[in-house]
């Protein structure tokens, strides 16, 4: 099975978490297929990333070998692929594709959409020719390859960023200044790859709205280290999750014996200084694809496990086979708990992020039988799509496998404005749910319904008065507030897709207190939601309409 971690922006949603009744660590009813869509040709087509849109509809970033089918302008040869983008309507009808690249192989793994309605993509390419430009390696080589789309998919920039041998991207994230930051992985020394540690580094490269590069850090040891996740943190720095098997440079208290692999997280400073960094496993192979910030300001990692000893616990398979293990981390990188699930064969999660109720959604592929995994599809030597909702404190609420026959995988996986949940993989099943296969193996987007919870809901929590004057607003406004305590208070402005768009912090005392909204003029107009937390705890919420200069 092939892995790739890609984190939608839409993680951050949770901050609206007490907007909503809380759902106890209770049972709940598993959700159904709302509806389920199969994309590509006779070829290979994969989707890696999904994210909702301004208009209710989704965009998907993968990869197609096909020239057929839903697939028009592929670049490459019969044995080479190209970037795929994909633009659904809400009900999953086909709005728009583009195929993106040049002669050789090109791998989209991340996408998001940007506050001009455009989209922002983010992979790999060993093309020097087609839509790729400044290619630093040879044509054996990857390099990092952005892509900045318009609403409708034509380019509008690209950039190739690396070195002579391969640098793979796999994630972008939009930043609080309107920038971008890239997460992947480098083994070169060179060209734009600088402070290089090992055979291969986590390599992050900061850019500007237009693709230029503000700075970039090689972080690692002297072995291999691969970084799959990056978020930006409440306090403007970042979060970055991955793996290492490195036992010295930038990596302490390895857990692994020679060869195998720990989580390793980073977290880094606005600027890409470590603050504190983590080993977390055990003596096996233990691989990070996602990683999210909590509304605790904690963070929530995914990926798989080989391990049973260490901080690992619960395997449920044999040495040879993995589980998904999941950790909660504190805001320090303390584990606050974990949880392996899975059964007696592979389970490898590749996708999570905090819900709207407090809890977790983890998404990934399955080829257990037994265990806490129910209704598989599949053969014995195939995977399902496996989604999994947690409660806060890692107890299991609903999971479910959905596939056929064959081959199906989730990658990645959003929850949705109606509260359900939207999913992208691949599948090579014809049969079970999956229906409308194009050929070897596609792209499967599943839209799940909201699940219906079997507990009671408790009531909502009581929010303190919030006035933003003036509202609509041009380049400042002010904020009153009737805060419960005196502590310090973050202030987020969140766009309707639930993008943290801006982050100030404030220390307030106790009582009416009046606060300014500073740099409102980089932002665009628009409406924005308006969330004062404090304590971990969301104390205050409004709406705010800019107008703009």
């Amino acid at each position: 099975m092939t892995h790739l971690q890609h984190l939608p922006l839409l993680a951050w949603s949770v901050l609206a978490v007490l907007l909503l009744p809380q759902i106890s660590n209770a049972q709940q009813n598993p959700p159904v297929i709302e509806w389920q869509k199969t994309l590509g040709g006779s070829g290979r087509d994969r989707a890696y990333s999904i994210a909702q849109t301004s208009d209710g509809g989704y965009i998907v970033a993968g990869v197609s070998w096909s020239k057929d089918g839903d697939v028009t302008e592929n670049h490459g040869s019969s044995e080479s692929h190209d970037y795929w983008i994909v633009k659904l309507t809400n009900t999953g009808e086909l709005d728009w594709q583009r195929s993106l690249g040049g002669s050789e192989a090109d791998i989209a793994t991340s996408i998001a959409q940007t506050n001009d309605g455009g989209y922002i993509v983010a992979g790999w390419s060993a093309s020097t020719d087609g839509d790729v430009t400044g290619h630093h390696g040879s044509s054996y080589n990857y390099d990092y390859w952005i892509v900045k789309l318009t609403g409708r998919g034509a380019i509008q920039w690209e950039t190739s960023l690396g070195g002579s041998s391969d640098d793979l991207a796999n994630l972008i994230v939009r930043t609080t200044d309107g920038g971008y930051i890239v997460a992947g992985g480098s083994s070169s020394d060179d060209g734009d790859v600088t402070g290089h540690h090992g055979v291969s580094d986590y390599w992050l490269v900061k850019l500007t709205i237009t693709g230029a590069i503000q700075w970039q850090k090689s972080l690692g040891g002297s072995n291999e280290d691969w970084a799959n996740s990056i978020q930006q943190t409440s306090d403007g720095g970042y979060i970055v999750a991955g793996w290492s098997i490195s036992t010295n440079g930038d990596v302490t208290s390895h857990h692994g014996s020679l060869g195998n692999a720990d989580y390793w997280i980073v977290k880094l400073t606005n600027t890409g200084v470590i603050e504190w960094q983590k080993t977390l496993g055990g003596s096996r192979h233990d691989v990070a694809y996602s990683i999210t910030q909590a509304i605790d300001r904690g963070y929530i990692v995914a990926g798989y496990s080989y391990s049973n000893n260490g901080d690992v616990t619960g395997h449920h398979g044999s040495s040879d086979s993995t589980d998904y293990w999941i950790v909660k981390l504190t805001e320090t990188g303390v584990i606050e708990w974990e949880k392996s699930l899975g059964g007696s064969n592979d389970d490898v999660a590749e996708s999570i992020v905090q819900t709207r109720d407090g809890g977790y959604i983890v998404a990934g592929g399955s080829g257990s039988t037994d265990g806490g995994i129910t209704s598989h599809h599949g053969l014995s030597d195939s995977t399902d799509y496996w989604i999994v909702k947690l409660s806060s404190v890692g107890a299991i609420q609903w999971q479910k496998s959905f596939g056929g026959s064959r081959e199906d995988c989730a990658y990645s996986i959003a929850q949705t404005r109606d509260s359900g949940h939207i999913i992208a993989g691949f599948s090579n099943s014809t049969d079970g749910d999956v229906t409308g296969s194009h050929g070897d193996y596609d792209s499967w987007i599943v839209k799940l319904a909201p699940p219906t919870s079997d507990v009671q809901q408790e009531p909502t929590a009581t929010l303190a008065a919030l006035t933003i004057l003036p509202n609509p607003a041009h380049t400042t406004a002010m904020l009153k507030i009737q805060t419960p305590a005196e502590a310090e208070y973050t202030i987020e402005l969140i766009l309707p897709l639930g993008e943290v768009v801006k982050r100030q912090s404030a220390q307030l005392g106790l009582g009416e207190q009046t606060v300014p909204l500073t740099n409102l003029e980089s932002l665009p107009a628009g409406s924005y939601e308006v969330i004062v937390a404090g304590g971990g705890k969301q104390v205050a919420h409004s709406r705010l309409v800019l107008l703009g200069e």
